[in-house]
């Protein structure tokens, strides 16, 4: 195992056993009775197609197989996948809580893990003896948890309850504690299972921001969660998980890319036939059949650098002709569905007419460029009739990836988590104007 790897795993599996349940003590009678039956049983299952029943065998199942990846020192990883992909079983054998079937997974560094809301604690102890049993557990020394006792409790925000029985806290008191004591613990290696998803919202910023912090003090963190955009905040890199396999190893992007077009009948090509896409609204009466893109020369294209102008051509199928003008409208999304534009013809009153009884149309929307970040982006024509509901409206209709080009050229314009637009702009050193501190109290007064 190289030395800047923080966890390696090779042919990872475990199965489990299903549709079984433990069997109570019999008595004798019941021994001799189940020993002459058993033959008509059996019998029984093979008639009925029952294979397992029939050779007295349980079902098993592989909540993960053949999983096999490394993580370096410093990385933090996101575990994508739908639920029951194996996401939760993989920390937890990381975490030595549960043995793998076969396979093996070697960790290098003290091991923090929060699996759900507190893990490791004792209900009968209170908030500050569960805080030093956490400590202790993870390797800590006494000195090291007294040093950071008080932030912990801090960031918690339960110094009043703090020597009471952690059995009386609420959910909430009990997630931010047990928060708070696996991040705060300084373990080498974080392991963290879809923690945001409780809490109010204050909280769940708390925790990004705190998981943040010790990501950039250099140590390892794997994040499972279905959080698209805290997955892209937080980490670097991603696994998707499907049916307990590695599906996908990359970039985040790539794998939320990878994942969202996985669960969704879309695709990214530059020509895209969306009769088939089932997640659509509208009031109906007619469809938009198939999206297209292009680049600045008219090539067909998904890929465009930031600032560079491109071009959407939706075409239109209506069930009977209308003597009425269309609008349209093309949105383009983050990949966890927060919405940054909306092309709109009516905001240029532009109206499309129908003429002599016509149900196709085509209609094209040139884009003079869009300031979006490096990456993936979803994107969700629409049209209606003017000033009216939306007729269709196709979500998660394609996709286009923004990149960089040009005067955005550089390296330093892709690192992770630095905004959502980038866009182009002119500085110029200014005359210093003095602050007039009178006229600053006055405006304060009033």
């Amino acid at each position: 195992m190289n030395s800047t790897v923080a966890i390696h795993a090779e042919g990872l599996s475990k199965q489990y056993r299903i549709g079984s349940r433990r069997d109570s003590y019999s008595t004798l009678r019941e021994t001799i009775m189940e020993a002459v039956q058993a033959p008509f049983k059996r019998a029984s299952s093979l008639l009925r197609g029952e294979a397992y029943g029939a050779a007295g065998l349980k079902e098993t199942i592989w909540a993960l197989k053949d999983v096999s990846f490394e993580v370096s020192q410093g990385e933090v990883v996101g575990i994508i996948g739908r639920n029951g992909a194996g996401k939760s079983t993989l920390l937890k054998i990381l975490s030595r809580i549960t043995e793998p079937s076969e396979g093996f997974a070697e960790v290098r560094g003290r091991v923090g893990s929060l699996l759900e809301v507190g893990t490791g604690f004792h209900p009968e102890l209170t908030g500050r003896e569960n805080i030093y049993l956490n400590g202790a557990i993870l390797g800590m020394h006494r000195y090291e948890i007294e040093r950071k006792f008080d932030e912990m409790v801090a960031f918690a925000e339960v110094e009043k309850f703090i020597d009471t029985p952690v059995k009386h806290y609420s959910s909430g008191m009990y997630l931010r504690l047990a928060f708070a004591v696996a991040a705060h613990l300084e373990p080498e290696i974080l392991l963290v299972d879809e923690v945001l998803a409780v809490g109010d919202i204050k909280f769940q910023e708390k925790c990004l921001g705190k998981m943040n912090e010790v990501a950039t003090e250099g140590r390892t963190v794997l994040f499972v969660s279905h959080n698209m955009a805290a997955a892209r905040q937080l980490c670097q890199t991603g696994i998707v998980l499907e049916h307990g396999r590695v599906a996908h190893q990359g970039t985040i992007d790539s794998a939320i890319a990878y994942y969202t077009q996985e669960n969704n009948p879309v695709s990214t090509a530059s020509f895209v036939d969306t009769r088939q896409v089932t997640n659509r609204s509208g009031i109906g009466g007619g469809r938009i059949v198939s999206v297209a893109f292009a680049n600045g020369a008219g090539l067909p294209d998904t890929l465009f650098g930031i600032g560079e102008p491109f071009s959407v051509t939706m075409n239109i199928e209506l069930e009977q002709s209308l003597d009425v003008s269309l609008e349209a409208g093309v949105e383009i999304r983050k990949l966890d569905g927060t919405q940054l534009v909306n092309l709109r013809s009516d905001s240029e009153s532009t109206l499309f007419p129908l003429e002599g009884g016509e149900k196709q149309i085509a209609i094209r929307v040139h884009v003079a460029g869009l300031p979006l970040y490096p990456g993936i982006y979803v994107v969700e024509p629409w049209f209606c009739q003017r000033q009216g509901r939306r007729v269709d409206h196709v979500h998660n209709a394609c996709f286009i990836t923004m990149e960089t080009r040009g005067v955005f050229a550089s390296e330093r314009f892709i690192q992770p988590n630095r905004g959502v637009l980038l866009a182009n702009s002119r500085w110029e050193k200014a005359a210093f104007e003095p602050v007039d501190t009178a006229a600053a109290s006055r405006v304060e007064a009033q």
